[in-house]
């Protein structure tokens, strides 16, 4: 529309219209439309101040996405301006210059062990349970730190989701999921015959961690494909 509306001096040049919108397939009642509109205000142009505000009060608030600009804009109720859904924030942002393309989708830390046997997946999906200590989930999470890595595996029980075992460690071999497991058993002896759950990385294929889940504290595994 701003090409044909230069190239015929915003309407002037009537024999120009029709040939125009003809090449570049616009209707002339849409051509037409847009003259009317054009030097409108824009009705975000409020709520695109506002936005470029809070950018500039913090050199870190440059990194702001879709979900953290809604959340600060929520929070701070720039005065006269009407927040919308977080759909229309992000497409303002793309608008006037402002948004971030996603980042890559990170890869979990744990790498499936193709050759390694695999346990049955006892819960197919079924994480609920009316009693504590029946059925438990396990992984491992990594926490960026000026001086390295730190991982941290854990141990929840999905009866209130509460973290029923703990380990960290700077590497996350199948020796910190086995001290995971002794921390569990140790801190809940009731736990002997539970159901542990954990994806198929090589940490929880090993012979060393199948072991302990049979000799250590007694759990029946079960594995889950890695998504």
């Amino acid at each position: 529309m701003k090409f044909i509306a230069l190239k015929t001096k915003d309407g002037e040049l009537k024999g120009d219209i029709a040939f125009f919108c003809r090449v570049l397939h616009v209707s002339r009642q849409g051509f037409y439309q847009y003259l009317a509109n054009k030097d409108c205000p824009w009705k975000y142009q409020p709520l695109a101040e506002a936005m470029k505000e809070i950018l500039t009060e913090d050199e870190c608030n440059d990194t702001y996405g879709r979900i953290r600009m809604y959340q600060a804009l929520t929070l701070k109720q720039p005065e006269n301006v009407n927040i919308p859904s977080e759909r229309t924030v992000y497409r303002i942002m793309e608008e006037i210059g402002i948004s971030h393309p996603p980042r890559r989708k990170p890869k979990g830390i744990t790498e499936a062990d193709r050759e390694a046997r695999k346990s049955d997946d006892l819960l197919k999906r079924d994480f609920h349970t009316e009693e504590p200590l029946t059925k438990c989930v396990t992984d491992i999470t990594e926490i960026k730190a000026s001086n390295g890595k730190l991982y941290v595996s854990a141990v929840f029980d999905c009866f209130d989701s509460s973290v029923v075992g703990l380990a960290m460690d700077t590497n996350m071999k199948a020796p910190l999921c086995v001290q995971t497991l002794e921390n569990t058993f140790n801190a809940y002896p009731g736990i002997r015959g539970a159901i542990i759950h954990s994806d198929r990385g090589s940490q929880y294929t090993s012979q060393l961690y199948r072991n302990a889940v049979r000799h250590t504290a007694k759990y029946e595994q079960c594995v889950r494909k890695m998504s």
